[in-house]
């Protein structure tokens, strides 16, 4: 499947940034657009404090997903090509493949992820629902912080069970809802769900951790393994709220969506995952 222009308000605005040269832009999307991880210590805070958190939660992901020389990676919702530039840094012998279905985050991402050593790099256009490989084509499937994007995710997950060889691994990061807090969420999202398709554009209603479990298992994957980075990431939200205010046409929306996502994780009602599970030898 060919790639397109996808409806994602927020990454309109961050590439029109990037495509102005914007240096504060530039160091803190120019690589990743997802969350950031923060240690035990007080965040500098700033733009190269956000930077940093970025990559550390990509080292995050990819070490949960076991990533070693020589092993071929499929980063589905690759973005602007972060988590593939950074293991083409610091791995050798990778063969590395990110997907995404918006054809200006790839024009970005291959423009400036460029193979190191003996690495192979390639970006391609498609859907997370219907991969362009074949069956058993890599031995790491990776989705971070877009999977809600997705049109099902259970046609993703049965799409990475196939791409991955036997005793392959998917791992996945995902804001995840405790089950008591669903009625919650869904008073909230009665009176702010239009914000937030306003502001990321389609979205998938959250998946507690007891329905990923069923998914994955559903899908042929072994147990999900879980690791909550929750208190990890709340700096985030500061940065966010600053880098939303440089945006010209980021309003009311945007400042909704942020709030109100704050509040729920604060509150212990949203948690932030890093989710992984292995293909079984026999499934």
């Amino acid at each position: 499947m060919g790639s397109r222009v996808y409806a994602l308000p927020y990454i309109d605005l961050i590439l029109e940034k990037l495509r102005q040269g914007d240096p504060d832009f530039i160091q803190a999307f120019g690589r990743h657009v997802h969350w950031g991880y923060w240690d035990d210590s007080a965040p500098a805070g700033g733009i190269a404090d956000y930077r940093d958190a970025a990559e550390r939660l990509t080292r995050r992901v990819c070490g949960a997903a076991g990533i070693t020389d020589s092993m071929r990676v499929l980063d589905v919702g690759c973005g602007v090509g972060g988590t593939l530039a950074s293991l083409n840094g610091r791995c050798a012998n990778l063969t590395l493949m990110g997907l995404n279905i918006d054809e200006r985050q790839l024009e970005w991402a291959r423009q400036h992820v460029i193979p190191r050593g003996r690495n192979v790099v390639g970006f391609i256009g498609g859907d997370a629902c219907r991969l362009p490989f074949a069956d058993g084509a890599f031995d790491v499937v990776l989705a971070v912080e877009c999977i809600y994007h997705f049109p099902s995710k259970a046609a993703f997950l049965k799409e990475a069970h196939r791409v991955l060889r036997p005793g392959g691994r998917l791992t996945f990061s995902d804001f995840v809802p405790r089950g008591a807090a669903l009625p919650v969420l869904a008073v909230l999202a009665s009176f702010f769900y239009g914000s937030f398709v306003r502001h990321l554009g389609s979205l998938s209603f959250p998946s507690t951790l007891s329905q990923y479990r069923a998914l994955v298992r559903r899908a042929g994957f072994s147990a999900l393994e879980c690791d909550d980075i929750t208190l990890h990431t709340l700096p985030t939200y500061a940065e966010q709220r600053r880098l939303q205010g440089r945006m010209d046409r980021c309003g009311a929306d945007a400042a909704r969506a942020t709030a109100v996502t704050e509040w729920i994780s604060r509150a212990g009602f949203l948690r932030y995952l890093i989710l992984s599970c292995d293909r079984r030898y026999s499934g």
